[in-house]
């Protein structure tokens, strides 16, 4: 339903892209490399939750959504990092008539910097304070869920993350934001949502809240952890019986998910990794599972370093 709900589950990249390509992990590029490549991911579900009721819908059958993203980060200090991210997404459904979308979809820019790094005996802290912004690239329709490529919202997102390690070996991280959403505008004059007629083709998207966690283990070439995601909605109203979704829907979920990496020692900076995701509950969403490959490749453009 949107794409917030696709997370990585299997890729091969570049070491340094993995150690920071994404805005909710604590982890950085080094001070002038620049990571960039292409990340497909494909999620699916059959069953749904229609407000708190749980239900799949033969004519639909099963939704499935694809996305390939671009991504590119670079280290501009130690302390301070700049991550972009454009995906194309296109969407289908395996019943019923609906005819399937595609396009690009929002372009995110963000910036993380490190304002806490303490080391201890035997263990070590640190904390970032991140800012990203996107904004819709097309003028797609996000009035045609769960067939929508996107929601159309341009957002701005507020985030903390924080990481402890002990023994450079095992790690716990959180992640919390918060999302301030723009009004949205239809293709037509009025709307029924939330129990209200609306004469109005203007929406208002209700900010969310969003809460992510992980507990790791990394040694030599191995990365492991175990992660957990959630997101909230502040407000809006539940989908209606055996009526399509809503843009302004609550459109809440939990994920939990396992990642495993393995830096591959016959091929200098890739890496193998695997990732399964799974929404264990939600509120006007779909119970999906999401699988992402992709290959990313780091520029090193400090002298010492190449």
């Amino acid at each position: 339903m949107k794409k917030v709900y696709l997370y990585i589950i299997v890729s091969f990249i570049s070491t340094q892209c993995v150690l920071a390509q994404n805005l909710t992990d604590g982890l950085m590029m080094p001070k002038k490399d620049f990571c960039t490549g292409v990340i497909y991911s494909t999620d699916s579900w059959k069953n749904y939750w229609e407000g708190s009721l749980k239900r799949d819908n033969q004519n639909l059958g099963t939704v499935t959504t694809n996305n390939a993203m671009w991504m590119g980060s670079y280290g501009i200090t130690p302390k301070l990092n700049v991550i972009a991210m454009l995906p194309y997404v296109w969407t289908k459904a395996s019943g019923g008539t609906l005819h399937p979308m595609a396009g690009l979809q929002d372009v995110t820019i963000g910036a993380k910097y490190r304002f806490v790094s303490k080391d201890f005996e035997n263990s070590s802290f640190k904390a970032f304070a991140v800012g990203s912004f996107s904004i819709p690239t097309t003028n797609y329709t996000p009035d045609f869920l769960p067939l929508s490529i996107g929601l159309a919202s341009k957002t701005f997102t507020a985030r903390l993350n924080a990481v402890y390690s002990l023994k450079k070996t095992w790690y716990a991280s959180i992640s919390t934001a918060y999302v301030f959403r723009s009004n949205i505008f239809l293709d037509r004059a009025s709307y029924f949502t939330d129990g209200q007629l609306y004469l109005t083709n203007e929406v208002a998207m209700p900010n969310q809240f969003l809460f992510s966690g992980s507990l790791g283990y990394t040694k030599n070439a191995l990365r492991a952890e175990l992660t957990y995601a959630q997101q909230n909605t502040l407000g809006g109203g539940d989908i209606r019986r055996q009526d399509m979704p809503f843009a302004s829907n609550q459109m809440n979920f939990i994920k939990a998910g396992v990642m495993v990496m393995y830096q591959l020692p016959m091929v200098k900076n890739l890496a193998a990794r695997a990732t399964t995701s799974y929404t264990v509950a939600g509120r006007n969403v779909g119970q999906s599972t999401t699988y992402t490959a992709g290959l990313l490749y780091t520029f090193h453009f400090s002298p010492q370093q190449n």
